[in-house]
């Protein structure tokens, strides 16, 4: 059985004459005629009787009425869920873009879009758009392979921190070799899922991490806790006002996040509303507006 002849045929029983159910169809009343013909025939039955009032569904054209609408809700169903501003929409992003700069907005997300469950998996490492793991994705690098559908969110800084109790008891590093006499604080070695986030190595070779976490969260604690060194990105680092700035003038780390989406998915209404919000949220959060540069209390602890 043909849908567009179900969904012409309930225009026919909608609307009782031809014309009117073209209008609401799409085609003329010729055509409307020979689809409920060509559906009549089909089915071996009558559908409508024909009079001055127009056309009236028989009995049984009151049964198959019944069906088509049950499809016809079916058919609204699955393209609400599938295309709809409503369902569950999993997001992946880094532990420290998902903990300190999307977690703290996302209620504003909620209240446009109520009806959209967000899971934010904010952790070390990323559920992968391509095999369906998330509906979308932030993270570190451009994917170079995969049916996706990537773009460039923003660009951000990071920069050596420790915290103001530390330098004050120890005495900040004069330059970067100085580095090693202090205990430095970063990711575990092998348990890195992306080589941006090899920063010792790229200030200095040879430094390395004495106190490791696979958790952005836990080296910020760390550091907020006067351990050690170690590289945060600005956005984090602005949050933690016991913080101050190690080496600024040497140490200018430059990352940036790309927001990535399988092809498929990009269609999604629900997937799209979240695009549109991250975007405008990067582009408007205060946190995020300047990350490539330096927190503004680094500035001012180079003034004092």
């Amino acid at each position: 059985m043909n849908w567009d002849d179900l969904r012409i045929f309930l225009a026919v029983a909608r609307a009782g004459r031809l014309e009117p159910a073209g209008l609401a169809a799409g085609v003329d009343s010729s055509t409307v005629s020979r689809r409920v013909a060509r559906l009549e025939a089909e089915l071996g039955v009558t559908l409508f009787e024909h009079g001055r009032s127009g056309h009236q569904l028989t009995s049984a054209g009151v049964q198959l009425m019944a069906h088509a609408e049950q499809a016809e809700r079916a058919a609204h169903a699955a393209r609400e869920s599938l295309t709809g501003s409503e369902g569950r929409l999993r997001v992946s992003v880094s532990e420290g873009f998902g903990t300190f700069v999307v977690a703290r907005r996302l209620c504003e997300f909620h209240a446009r879009h109520p009806g959209i469950a967000v899971e934010l998996v904010a952790s070390a490492g990323f559920l992968s758009p391509s095999r369906r793991e998330a509906d979308l994705a932030v993270m570190l690098a451009r994917p170079t392979h995969g049916p996706l559908i990537a773009r460039r969110l923003t660009d951000y800084g990071l920069g050596l921190y420790a915290a103001r109790s530390y330098l004050t008891a120890n005495g900040a590093p004069a330059e970067v070799a100085a580095l090693s006499a202090h205990p430095l604080i970063g990711y575990v070695p092998d348990l890195i899922y992306a080589e941006e986030l090899r920063y010792l190595s790229e200030i200095a070779p040879g430094l390395e991490a004495q106190l490791c976490s696979s958790s952005i969260g836990a080296q910020a604690a760390m550091l907020g806790a006067g351990a050690g060194i170690g590289v945060l990105p600005h956005f984090i680092a602005r949050q933690m006002p016991g913080l101050a700035p190690v080496l600024p003038a040497e140490v200018d780390i430059r990352r940036t996040f790309w927001l990535v989406v399988h092809r498929d998915a990009r269609q999604l209404a629900r997937v799209d509303a979240f695009i549109r919000w991250l975007v405008d949220l990067a582009g408007t959060e205060p946190l995020l507006r300047a990350l490539a540069a330096e927190p503004d209390h680094a500035k001012q602890s180079e003034r004092e």
